[in-house]
């Protein structure tokens, strides 16, 4: 890595030894004969999720600006190329590639995303949560090939694999201690070596269900990116670059090219890596910023290939280190040519996925959205469509499995839903994981020890309309190994269907497979008891459109506070 003090030292001993020979170098001729730097561009993206076609809604703008489509990237991605001139570009991204994607993707387990970043360019990708949400197995399939076992060869032709290579440092085989995928790699450009340390973040456990993560164990993203840090140096590598599945937040007057009070994980992992490490490309939040973060450049491209984050290097051609590096996040307008072979590839998929994508499932008259509102200053409140989505659990496992309630995942929900006709891909988008719904017992004091761990998580759960509770901001936070000691939720408030809950009587509570895992930190749900498997969470949400239609906003009243709900 380049350090201002540690270079001039370098110079000045080198110019004494020179000095000693009497060849000190004095005329700007002799000056400009030394060599001149390496210049490396890195373009990157993050989070792309399947995003085939341009996302709808809020999810297809930045910056003010319609985006996204990997028609337009793949163009976008070709000029950023071609504006390099002599420039050697290298084209990488930091995970989540593939995972809670459209149905033009998900319907053929991603394998149109992949093709579709190879054929853009795509040299090497660290792997994100959502790489592993159909197993291990499924991820080194991507990465090199072979029909599906179960659904083969979906549209009918071979699956060749990904042409860029995925890099997994930190995932490890639990039996024998060593990667799941190679850990790194080094990319020779001109002569100079630049290494690419690729991960995901450590708590992957907790957001991906347990049977993808079976079998793996993940380690502490800092520790694991100083060690193959100096394992590159062995290898005689200076310019080092961590594509990072985790990221940060920051402030909300902050550009796509700013870094205002930037907070999250990132931010501490970065202050935690060796000095050597030069870039930081990160993801995961979905986040765009541009920071200098403890002498490191730290990027990110939002989502959905919105943006492309353009890095230009300077390498020192005989030392290998890094002199400077500089980004800019680009957005992927819809201005320019669209890329007439992904156009073939996105046709082609249609094609074969026919007229179900089409298929009218519902009616929503006006637009209902998964933002959620504000709770005593933060971002922990109701969705409208997560609640629709809770209501629409509730009605499918209310006369068979007696459930008296339901909650949603925030991070289950992926899209809005427009006013008008719904469509099965629609749907899809909102709901791509295909989770079991389970009904279990829930006592009603580890009903409040799960409200109560919303607050721990940092992740609001989306009730029925059967659920009303009061919060109140001045109590107590739980602990991750404490969460029921919280006093958020004002015992006394939580009713089911308008009547107080008793602590020690037993509701029948129903929830996804992934909640009902433990999923996203929600431990106090797997002391749950009589758990009963139903249908797959997209088809009850589209049997409850169709039943329902039109269907509306839910009123968000479903979570009050004190200030709302004064105590008796």
């Amino acid at each position: 890595m380049f350090i201002p003090g540690m270079r001039r030292a370098a110079v000045g001993l080198t110019a004494l030894a020179v000095a000693a020979l009497g060849a000190v170098a004095t005329s700007p001729e002799q000056a400009d004969a030394r060599p001149k730097p390496v210049d490396v561009t890195l373009l990157a993206l993050n989070d792309f999720h399947g995003n085939l076609e341009p996302p709808s809604g809020s999810s297809g703008t930045i910056a003010g600006q319609p985006a996204g489509g990997v028609e337009f990237l793949a163009t976008h991605l070709a000029e950023l190329r071609a504006a390099a001139k002599k420039k050697n570009t290298i084209t990488v991204a930091a995970g989540d590639l593939i995972g809670a994607s459209p149905l033009l993707s998900a319907a053929f387990h991603d394998e149109p995303t992949i093709e579709a970043l190879s054929m853009a360019g795509l040299d090497y990708a660290s792997v994100g949560n959502h790489e592993f949400d159909e197993g291990a197995a499924e991820l080194l399939r991507i990465q090199n090939g072979g029909c599906h076992p179960v659904d083969g060869c979906v549209d009918g032709t071979p699956y060749r694999g990904a042409g860029f290579q995925y890099l997994s440092a930190n995932a490890f085989k639990t039996a024998t201690g060593k990667p799941l995928m190679a850990p790194y790699a080094i990319h020779k450009v001109q002569g100079v070596k630049v290494g690419f340390i690729g991960m995901t973040l450590e708590g992957t456990p907790q957001i991906v269900s347990q049977q993808g993560v079976a079998g793996l164990s993940f380690a502490d993203e800092a520790d694991t990116a100083n060690r193959y840090a100096r394992e590159l140096r062995r290898k005689g590598v200076q310019a080092i670059v961590v594509l990072l599945h985790e990221g940060g937040t920051q402030a909300a007057t902050g550009g796509i090219n700013d870094c205002v009070g930037m907070t999250g994980p990132i931010v501490d992992i970065t202050n935690r890596m060796d000095p050597s490490i030069d870039v930081v490309v990160s993801g995961h939040t979905h986040q765009a910023y541009n920071c200098d973060i403890n002498g490191k450049l730290v990027t990110s491209a939002s989502s959905f290939g919105r943006l492309v984050t353009d890095i230009d290097l300077k390498i020192d051609r005989r030392s290998g280190d890094v002199l400077s590096a500089a980004a800019n996040n680009v957005v992927v307008t819809r201005d320019v040519a669209k890329d007439p072979r992904q156009t073939e590839l996105i046709n082609r998929y249609k094609t074969v996925l026919g007229p179900v994508a089409g298929r009218q499932v519902g009616v929503t008259s006006q637009a209902i959205t998964r933002s959620q509102e504000t709770l005593f200053g933060t971002s922990l409140g109701e969705s409208p469509l997560g609640n629709l989505i809770a209501d629409a659990q509730l009605a499918a496992t209310d006369n068979e499995q007696n459930a008296v309630a339901a909650f949603m995942n925030p991070g289950g929900v992926r899209a809005d839903l427009d006013a008008g006709p719904v469509t099965y891909e629609e749907a899809f988008t909102v709901q791509p994981f295909a989770n079991n719904l389970v009904t279990l017992d829930l006592t009603g004091a580890q009903l409040y020890c799960v409200l109560e761990q919303q607050f721990v998580t940092g992740r609001t759960l989306y009730p029925s309309a059967t659920v009303g509770y009061v919060v109140d901001p001045n109590g107590t936070t739980g602990t991750v190994a404490e969460p029921c000691a919280g006093t958020r939720v004002v015992r006394g408030s939580l009713t089911l269907g308008g009547t107080a809950v008793d602590t020690a009587a037993t509701y029948r509570v129903t929830v996804n497979n992934f909640l009902a895992g433990g999923g996203d930190g929600f431990s106090a749900l797997t002391g749950g008891t009589n758990l009963i498997t139903g249908q797959i969470d997209l088809d009850a949400f589209v049997d409850y459109l169709t039943a329902q239609s039109p269907v509306s906003a839910p009123t968000l009243d479903r979570i009050r506070t004190t200030a709302e709900v004064p105590a008796a």
